[in-house]
Parts: C-alpha cells; sequence; structure tokens
C-alpha cells in the first residue's frame, strides 16, 4: 500500500511540477522558487506522508549521504537543499573556492534512490531537491557577511560567539539564518544534521526551541574515512600530504578520550593530552624540508558543557562533555613532481574540524 500511495502522488504530481525539474530522468524534482516547492509541501501533507529535509551546501560526499539514509528511514519523503550560503563565509574567507559539483550530487542522489528502491519497500525517497539562488534566499537585500552588515539575520548568542564562531565571527549567523530560512520554506517534520559539525547542532536546536519552529532536529553520528579523518566537503583541498598529517586532531581527541575513559575528569588532564599529540606532530613536521612538510595552527581544543558549550574545568560525571577543535592546514609550501596535492594544487588553506561526546558515566 505505502508503495501504490508513492506511484499514484508521483504520476499526479508530475504535471503540476514538471516545470521544476531538471530533466524528466530524474528521479526527484529539482525547485529553484519556493511557492512551488511550498505546493509540492502542502500536496505531500494532504496526502499523510511525513518530509525528511537534508540541508547542503553540495559536494556532497557519505557523510551527507549518511544523513539522507537517516531521513529516509524515518519518513515517506526527503527533500535535500543544495545551496552555498554566502553569509556564513566571512569577507576574507574564500567563497568561490567552496567546491561546486552539481552534476556529480545529482548522480549521488540518483544512485541512492536506487539503493533505497532495492532495500525495504517501506524506505523512504529523495523526492525533491532544492536548489535557490541567492536572490530567492535573500530577496530584499543582497546578502551581507560582514559582522555589522545590513540584512535580515537570526542571531543566537552567546553559542554563536564561541568555539568556531570566534575565529569566525558571522558563521553561526550565518548558518542559523538560511537555517531559518529552510526550514520556513520546507516545512519538514524532521531536519537531518552530522555530529561532525557538533557546534552548529548545538545553535540550531536553540534556534528551534527558541523560535518554536516545527520541526524535529535530528543527529547523526559523524562518518569517518577508515583512518578516522572526519569526512568534509573541504577535504577534496588537502592532497595526500596534508590528509596524513591533518589526522593530527582525531588523533589528539582521541588521546584526550583516553584519559577521560582512564578517570581523569580536569580540564589540564583531559586537553593536556591533547596538547601533547599536537605539539609533537608539528615539531616532527617543522623538523622536515618545505618538499616534505605539512605546517598547521591549532585554533582551539575545547572542553565544553554539552548543552551550553561553556568550557568546563571539571567534567560532570553525569553529563560528561563534549571534545572538540579545530586546525587550520596551512598551503603547501613547495610541491614534488607528481605529488598529489589535492583540489587547488595546495595552495588553499584548508580548516579541518571534528568533535568526540565523552558519555556521563553510570
Amino acid at each position: 500500500m505505502f508503495s501504490w500511495r508513492r506511484s499514484v502522488f508521483t504520476a499526479a504530481s508530475s504535471l503540476r511540477y514538471s516545470s521544476t525539474m531538471a530533466t524528466p530522468s530524474h528521479s526527484f524534482q529539482v525547485f529553484r522558487e519556493v511557492p512551488p516547492l511550498r505546493q509540492f509541501r502542502n500536496d505531500l501533507r494532504l496526502s499523510r506522508r511525513t518530509v525528511g529535509f537534508v540541508p547542503t551546501m553540495g559536494a556532497l560526499h557519505e557523510g551527507h549521504l549518511s544523513l539522507v539514509r537517516q531521513a529516509a528511514a524515518e519518513n515517506t519523503d526527503v527533500v535535500v537543499s543544495i545551496y552555498v550560503n554566502p553569509t556564513q563565509f566571512g569577507v576574507s574567507e574564500d567563497l568561490s573556492s567552496y567546491p561546486r559539483t552539481w552534476d556529480s550530487d545529482v548522480a549521488k542522489l540518483e544512485e541512492l534512490n536506487k539503493e533505497l528502491t532495492n532495500q525495504d519497500g517501506n524506505a523512504g525517497r529523495v523526492t525533491a531537491i532544492l536548489a535557490p539562488t541567492s536572490k530567492v534566499m535573500y530577496p530584499t537585500l543582497p546578502p551581507s557577511s560582514e559582522p555589522d552588515g545590513d540584512g535580515s539575520f537570526v542571531t543566537i548568542s552567546p553559542l554563536s560567539q564561541r568555539l568556531e564562531g570566534a575565529s569566525r565571527p558571522v558563521f553561526f549567523r550565518g548558518v542559523a539564518t538560511v537555517c531559518m530560512k529552510l526550514f520556513n520554506i520546507v516545512m519538514a517534520d524532521r531536519a537531518y544534521f552530522g555530529q561532525k559539525d557538533v557546534q552548529q547542532t548545538v545553535v540550531i536546536k536553540r534556534m528551534v526551541k527558541d523560535f518554536h519552529v516545527g520541526t524535529e532536529i535530528r543527529i547523526v553520528n559523524t562518518v569517518r574515512e577508515h583512518d578516522g579523518l572526519a569526512m568534509s566537503s573541504r577535504n577534496v583541498y588537502l592532497g595526500s600530504r596534508r590528509r596524513s598529517v591533518g589526522l593530527v586532531l582525531y588523533e589528539a581527541l582521541k588521546a584526550a578520550e583516553s584519559a577521560y575513559h582512564a578517570g581523569k575528569v580536569t580540564r589540564s588532564d583531559i586537553l593536556g593530552a591533547a596538547t601533547l599529540v599536537t605539539d609533537r606532530v608539528l615539531s616532527e613536521q617543522k623538523a622536515l624540508s618545505p618538499a616534505e612538510r605539512a605546517l598547521y595552527d591549532v585554533d582551539y581544543i575545547s572542553l565544553a558543557d554539552p548543552d551550553t558549550l561553556d568550557e568546563v574545568e571539571v567534567i560532570d560525571p553525569a553529563k560528561g562533555a563534549i571534545l572538540s577543535g579545530a586546525v587550520k592546514m596551512a598551503p603547501i609550501e613547495e610541491s614534488k613532481a607528481g605529488e598529489d596535492t589535492g583540489l587547488g594544487e595546495g595552495k588553499v588553506p584548508v580548516r579541518l574540524i571534528d568533535n568526540l561526546t565523552l558519555q556521563p558515566r553510570a
């Protein structure tokens, strides 16, 4: 019955929304404007279908696809947005360098729909992509990345001013603003975010609670490469040398986690274990020649309350804590012939973030 209702709905709606589709061969519809997507959503509601929403900036990887799979497991329909949001990039950050891979993204979602079709017949599917322009998303004024720029923004403080926000002052203002817009457009039952961007998840959950947004926020575990590197769209810029050294962040967090599991609860003991790793690896890299090394700066390593992101001196065993950090991989100083330097020939600095949750102790 579920499959029958899906086929009937798809057939009945295909003509209504045909102008929004990229090609007739797609298993989903691509929306560029708000009104047709809202009509699509209203029809889903009238058919008693549920919508899971996965907001992305494109350059899809397995981490994004894991969110879509979770959304498909819990909803009849999945909407994926692909929009590189300019307001979360600071004025000194290169918006133009963010990878844009539309054809590849669409192909991955098509393949995922085939995978879902071959699974349980009650699994949901990707039925829509929202791919708006900035004029659609910011209809009144051009989007501003200035800290004091004009515009209609959502600010969640003090959460947005900590950790990533301390280094990137407009980042979470941009994230909260675009998510509020997307939530209002899609009107999803549930929205899915990855644990890798832990501060983002806390900010979005606070925003949804404070503004009474009727969308449930679901958090999905971080997806990692075989060696532990957290998947990120920016990893394509690393190349083999910086990718290998970039594991230092994960290794530092794991060292801190081991200290916690060994019974340590003070900030100095937990973060001290992490700092030993980052200092050792950086020292080793500095001893190498420019053609061999990959240098980095540690932006922060944090031990914070899981609800407020306040830094803690001693972990409350009833609450646990969040370990998080960020390192900025510097551009390659000197490349070797035939070396894999990644997209941008190793000249693009790459900011890596990661986190681990220190679970409460029984």
